[in-house]
């Protein structure tokens, strides 16, 4: 197919991308008050927006839904397939960058790194001693999950010279490192316990008040996953009581608007779900999603996450 082809937006996306997708395409802002919208080939979504049935109702003529995002549990899979929809998305493009930002956040909670920043931008540097913070090497890492995200964050907690166990849905025998059978098992032998799992029923609060007791006090959460992946209101208890000694955060339950207890506290570092906000992963992101929408138009291949899903 030639010429412009009008996109159907679901949802607000990024500037970089919107200006991409504008250079080549006509794009329509999804409005659901307005019913159906039939002559929309290729809608657009993020994959903390997301899309489900509901919404292929609305739009009979829908044959490709481009999602920016690794995620896919807020898309319904089964749904699109049933209707003949195509779903691509964006795997791997993030993976070293996300990892880089677990690691800079388990430095940033362990070492005190932006408490110290804030200590010193206060003046409080030569009137006071600032407290003192937690040694990462010879200290064991345990991660949550190991797809390519989580293996890629192993591979850097073992160079700093930590020692890596995880767990997961089931064993990796290929892998250097020790599998644990819970993530209870797991924090209880940690350091530093890393979540890098899919969001999702399976994974709805695993991190709850349990673990968080089983990490310890001298213990540091990091969640790079999804917000929903850790009880919130546990992990507020366990940081306010020092049941552990911290955390560092890049999603949040009710993501942008998180709990207002958090910015409170001195031992939580937060980021504003950034973790694969870079120039070069945005970059990737963006040329992806305009390549497989080519693709798409081209009748050539590309990542189908909804293939086999019906």
């Amino acid at each position: 197919m030639t010429g412009r082809e009008a996109i159907l937006l679901l949802c607000p996306i990024p500037a970089d991308l919107r200006a991409a997708l504008a250079e080549r395409f006509d794009l329509v802002e999804d409005k659901p008050a307005d019913g159906p919208r039939p002559g929309f080939r290729i809608a657009v979504c993020t994959a903390m927006h997301g899309a489900g049935a509901a919404q292929f109702d609305r739009l009979p003529d829908l044959r490709l839904l481009s999602s920016q995002g690794t995620g896919l549990e807020r898309i319904d899979l089964g749904a699109a397939a049933r209707r003949g929809i195509a779903v691509a998305y964006t795997p791997d493009v993030m993976t070293e960058d996300v990892a880089d930002a677990a690691i800079g956040l388990m430095y940033g909670a362990a070492r005190l790194v932006a408490e110290a920043d804030r200590f010193v931008r206060a003046g409080r540097w030569g009137k006071e001693r600032m407290r003192p913070s937690t040694s990462l090497h010879r200290k064991t890492a345990g991660i949550a999950g190991m797809g390519k995200i989580g293996q890629a964050i192993a591979r850097r907690c073992a160079g700093l010279g930590m020692t890596v166990l995880w767990t997961g849905p089931r064993e990796k025998p290929d892998l250097p490192y020790g599998f644990v059978p819970s993530v209870l098992a797991l924090a209880e032998r940690s350091d530093v316990l890393i979540l890098a799992v899919p969001g999702g029923k399976d994974t709805d609060r695993m991190a709850d008040a349990a673990v968080l007791r089983a990490l310890g006090p001298r213990g540091v959460l990091v969640n790079i996953a999804r917000g929903g992946v850790v009880d919130e209101l546990a992990l507020l208890d366990a940081l306010e009581t020092g049941a552990i000694a911290g955390a560092g955060l890049d999603v949040f339950a009710t993501e942008p608007a998180l709990d207002p207890r958090f910015l409170a506290l001195e031992n939580v570092v937060l980021a504003p779900h950034s973790a694969s906000i870079t120039v070069e992963t945005r970059a990737a992101v963006v040329s992806r999603i305009v390549s497989d929408i080519e693709a798409f138009r081209a009748g050539r291949d590309f990542l189908d996450a909804a293939a086999g899903a019906g």
